[in-house]
């Protein structure tokens, strides 16, 4: 009996290691190969929320069940933006979030691990749209929350179509274990003076084992900060305005249409010290908003220099400082050049600063001016145009 009972449990034994196995292998192969964002209004599979209203909130409408010719199923997302600055802001935008309103102090965020692009399909009511950027994840990184997300992922500015087409946010190699804000898109009034309607449909996340990490290269010349309003070439936002107190004192317009040195709009910004701060500077940076918190930065290693144009209301105007990188934090600028002060001219006059023999590989700080009410004692308002570097 006791032979005939250590069989039977050995039996079992070795029948539980093989149920077992076969039960994690089934598991493995049960892996979820998608994680949608929107499939279809109401559908079962959706994730995520489209509650995080940004910028100009009140200058959005949002359809999440329009019938105006879905790519797939029976609705898509309508999404109307009037650029009429309703708080002032210049642009804005939409996070998915989870749970709703979720700005990294709730824990709700969704493990992604494994899933290696997001895929999403958009149009344009007419074609042309430009939206800024389209992104995954980067609520709460930098700021002082207790549930960040672990990456965030853009797409540089895109320019839609009057069909619909997908797009590919490349996910692979990236940190995806805590994801609160699942999908983003930002539009500004610069880009669509007389706003846009666009449509979103089936955007989801997608195991794909050919999708490799990106891995930045050197960007080719020329590379615009600013060449006209809106155009699909510029990069860098004027964001990083300084100090805290200068939105109070700056205001910039990037589309002056008085005099521009080419094409159809140039930047103009003005300055007064109505803060008492006594000084005030931006700096234009990828991502908006980008103080060295996020890894972002483009390798502008094959710039020699940076030139754009500049002129003053009256001529006489002085700029402390011109100046390219300088940004400082977990993700630092690889380098920094400047020049100043300069005294501008009443006519457009090109500038250049020299970046020969500096390390440009690693650049969030594409551009930057600041000045102060002591050389400035009346304010000051000046132009800038053409931006690039070379």
């Amino acid at each position: 009996m006791k032979k005939l009972a250590i069989s039977v449990l050995l039996f079992w034994c070795i029948f539980g290691i093989v149920s077992l196995g076969l039960t994690q292998e089934e598991e493995v192969l049960e892996q979820p190969q998608t994680f949608a964002v929107y499939i279809d209004m109401g559908a079962r599979e959706n994730h995520y929320i489209p509650s995080g209203h940004m910028g100009d909130y009140g200058d959005v409408k949002m359809n999440t069940q329009s019938l105006s010719e879905p790519l797939s199923g029976k609705t898509c997302i309508e999404f109307t933006y009037s650029a009429k600055k309703s708080q002032g802001q210049g642009w804005a935008g939409v996070y998915w979030q989870f749970p709703a309103n979720n700005w990294g102090t709730k824990k709700g965020g969704f493990d992604l691990t494994g899933m290696t692009k997001l895929t999403f399909w958009a149009k344009g009511a007419q074609g042309g749209e430009v939206i800024q950027k389209f992104g995954v994840g980067g609520i709460g990184i930098g700021k002082d929350v207790p549930y960040p997300d672990s990456s965030v992922v853009e797409t540089e500015p895109i320019e839609l179509t009057d069909a619909w087409k997908q797009y590919t946010i490349n996910l692979a190699g990236c940190d995806l274990s805590y994801i609160n804000g699942g999908f983003s898109w930002t539009i500004t009034s610069d880009s669509n003076p007389d706003g846009a309607t666009f449509y979103l449909d089936d955007i989801k996340f997608e195991v794909d084992p050919n999708m490799k990490p990106e891995s930045k290269t050197a960007e080719a010349m020329p590379f615009y900060v600013y060449s006209d309003r809106g155009a699909i070439s510029n990069h860098f936002i004027p964001s990083g305005y300084m100090p805290a107190t200068a939105s109070q004192d700056v205001k910039c317009y990037q589309s002056h249409k008085e005099n521009p040195y080419l094409g159809d709009t140039c930047i103009e910004i003005s300055y007064n010290d109505n803060s008492g701060t006594r000084w005030a500077g931006i700096y234009w940076q990828h991502p908006a908003n980008n103080w060295g918190a996020q890894d972002a930065g483009f390798d502008l290693s094959t710039a020699k220099k940076l030139t754009f144009w500049a002129r003053g209301k009256q001529g006489g105007e002085r700029i402390e400082e011109f100046k390219v990188g300088g940004i400082m934090g977990e993700y630092s600028d690889s380098d920094s050049a400047s020049i100043g002060p300069v005294i501008l001219n009443s006519e457009w006059t090109q500038y250049t600063i020299d970046l020969s023999g500096k390390n440009m590989c690693y650049i969030i700080g594409g551009f930057c001016w600041s000045t102060n009410i002591d050389v400035n004692p009346e304010g000051v308002t000046f132009y800038l145009d053409e931006i690039k570097y070379e």
